[in-house]
């Protein structure tokens, strides 16, 4: 038995999922729209030859009738498919918890999409707890936006930027230097405990640097504080049975640290890669490397930056030849993604798509998946490729591969 690796594409998804409509998603598609808005934009097709070659354009067009094309497209070389998501939500703890076995079938916390959306109360108790002055924003924003545009006035006054999206999540936006990174933890802290019983899936330390709106920018350290899955996951289960669980990019913090061995935190799809690189190669067998890609949601879906987009794709594809030179007979490579997130799509939300499953070992044929109804089936794939019992949900194609 080898090692299993789960690169997570944040934000990837490939098609409307069959529920779309109801979050007005309906011809949402993060995969082809970036194809196409690539070629508009170069008058050429997009070149991913070894995602493609490992059936990502076929996995798509299975589940998904938008036109695009890639360069050179190559005939398919692993295991593919699609998944739609059984979760009641289209967040970052949902997908992940899905795809260990986990869906999240009750509803998150939210906060209503209008002007000081907090309640006043949570608000006056987690300033009094923290001793800070008060708070900016409070509102539905996007990241960059409202650090570009309160920024400033945050440095002037040392109050901390409060803000939410459509996802369950209290994001909190300070400066480094003025406020203070353990400072900002501390203020996280607080706000985490506050918002169990709001059932909040998410606090976000979000900082940032620079001296002024021109220039500000968010670093990486960013932390989330999460709350645990309500059942134990794929991860809970290994570490049980003394395996490794290797935790690298957000991970960690999107399990609430728990059935982890080792985490690695790393900033940017370079350093990311070469981390996963770094323990395929040192990992012993038995081992489950779980890498989240941030990037591809958090810089260019959420930004609404489809140009950028395609370039971390094409960058991604590049160092997959590097990831795959890594792995030894026994390994089980797994591509997948959490949920969508269109940068062509109105707003700056996530999207409700189907997200790809790509597989890969030394020496397989190509094989088609064809279209899953749960992300829990990378789980139970992975519960028999580890020789575990089987998990609550999914449906394995171990014997597939």
């Amino acid at each position: 038995m080898g090692r299993a690796i789960i690169l997570v594409a944040d934000g990837f998804g490939i098609g409307s999922a069959p529920d779309a409509e109801a979050f007005g998603d309906i011809g949402a598609n993060t995969f082809a729209h970036v194809a196409q808005c690539f070629e508009q934009r170069t008058g050429k097709p997009l070149a991913l030859p070894n995602l493609a070659g490992l059936g990502l354009v076929a996995a798509t067009k299975a589940v998904s009738s938008d036109v695009f094309s890639l360069q050179d497209e190559m005939p398919c070389s692993g295991a593919y498919g699609a998944a739609a998501q059984i979760s009641t939500a289209k967040d970052t703890p949902s997908g992940h918890w899905e795809m260990t076995g986990v869906p999240v079938m009750y509803d998150w916390g939210y906060y209503p999409n209008t002007p000081e959306c907090f309640p006043k109360l949570f608000l006056n108790e987690l300033t009094r707890r923290t001793a800070t002055p008060g708070t900016l924003g409070r509102c539905h924003a996007s990241g960059t936006d409202i650090i570009r545009d309160l920024g400033e006035e945050h440095m002037r006054t040392g109050r901390p930027i409060c803000y939410t999206s459509a996802d369950s999540v209290f994001q909190v936006a300070a400066h480094e230097g003025s406020f203070g990174l353990d400072r900002l933890y501390e203020f996280c802290e607080a706000a985490r405990e506050l918002l169990y019983d709001a059932n909040i899936g998410r606090v976000i330390a979000r900082p940032f640097i620079g001296s002024n709106a021109s220039d500000f920018k968010r670093t990486g350290n960013r932390r989330d504080y999460s709350l645990e899955p309500p059942n134990p996951t794929l991860l809970d289960v290994m570490t049980e049975q003394q395996m490794n669980v290797v935790a690298i990019g957000k991970i960690s913090d999107i399990f609430a640290h728990r059935g982890i061995t080792t985490s690695t935190k790393a900033t940017g799809l370079p350093a990311l890669i070469d981390a996963t690189i770094e323990k395929i190669k040192e990992e012993p067998d038995n081992t489950l490397i779980f890498t989240n890609l941030v990037n591809f949601d958090q810089d260019f879906g959420h930004r609404r930056d489809p140009a950028g987009y395609a370039d971390a794709l094409t960058y991604f594809d590049q160092r997959l030849e590097d990831v795959i030179a890594c792995m030894t007979k026994e390994d089980l490579l797994l591509i997948t993604a959490d949920h969508g997130c269109d940068p062509t799509w109105i707003g700056s939300d996530h999207t409700r798509e189907y997200i790809p499953i790509l597989a890969y070992r030394h020496g397989i044929e190509s094989v088609d998946l064809g279209s899953r109804t749960s992300f829990s089936d990378i789980g139970q794939t992975l519960a028999g490729f580890f020789k575990l019992p089987p998990l609550e949900y999914g449906e394995s194609f171990l014997d597939r591969l």
